[in-house]
């Protein structure tokens, strides 16, 4: 596939998703720099697993290691002030009364973009990537297409500069995100994957299952779960 001398932002959290992303984009942009965001979550675990990942990655990928470029680390704690959370304080998650469940934070991804946009502009980056995705998700409805669609629209406008929002999960389950890690990077992306990404919403990094870390009860390990056993019944 031909690459694009343009270069790409990455927004990468540690997780599953973002670490496809990222490899995703270095087989399409000759540079590509990640950045990540600190918004007060309740666990670090995801956002020390950036490090190790990138890490793992050039070692393995020697190719992608000439085009990764430069990691941002944002201050986005200001979200953490504006309300409690399951993503951000230590209560149970469970539904909200507005249908969507606690572990949405609100304005979270609009805010993500944005200041990745601010970010892209100053390292004349026109490309944005994001996991999001509305096959497999909570509902949240900052993940959707629409909304993301909208905000490449306004970002573009309030810059004067073209920004290409991609979403390279969007139309994808958990089973077919592992899919297209093996399609990138066949079983040595894969492996990194499992074993150097962490989506738990609980930060449990103690027990080690045949798809990754995690506390294997929490809807994020759930789905990570069901996809790996799917990806392994119908891809692998």
């Amino acid at each position: 596939m031909a690459r694009s001398s343009d270069g790409a932002l990455v927004l990468f959290s540690g997780g599953q998703d973002s670490a496809t992303c990222l490899a995703w984009a270095l087989s399409r942009f000759d540079r590509v720099e990640t950045v990540g965001f600190d918004y007060g979550q309740r666990h670090r675990i995801e956002l020390e697993m950036r490090g190790r990942f990138r890490s793992a990655l050039a070692g393995k990928f020697p190719d992608w290691t000439a085009r990764l470029g430069d990691d941002h680390m944002l201050d986005a704690s200001i979200i953490g002030e504006l309300g409690s959370t399951a993503m951000t304080q230590d209560i149970a998650i469970e539904m909200a009364e507005n249908g969507l469940p606690n572990t949405f934070v609100p304005g979270r991804n609009l805010l993500f973009f944005t200041l990745a946009a601010a970010l892209a502009y100053r390292r004349g980056l026109r490309t944005i990537v994001g996991g999001m995705c509305e096959t497999d998700y909570s509902g949240y409805p900052d993940c959707r297409d629409d909304t993301l669609k909208a905000q490449q629209v306004a970002l573009s406008l309030g810059l004067d500069r073209r920004i290409t929002i991609e979403t390279p999960l969007m139309w994808l389950d958990k089973a077919e995100t592992f899919e297209l890690a093996q399609d990138l990077g066949g079983e040595a992306l894969l492996d990194l994957v499992v074993e150097h990404t962490h989506t738990c919403y609980l930060g449990d990094r103690s027990q080690r299952h045949e798809w990754g870390y995690g506390c294997n009860s929490c809807p994020a390990c759930e789905l990570r779960a069901k996809g790996w056993q799917k990806f392994k019944a119908e891809f692998a």
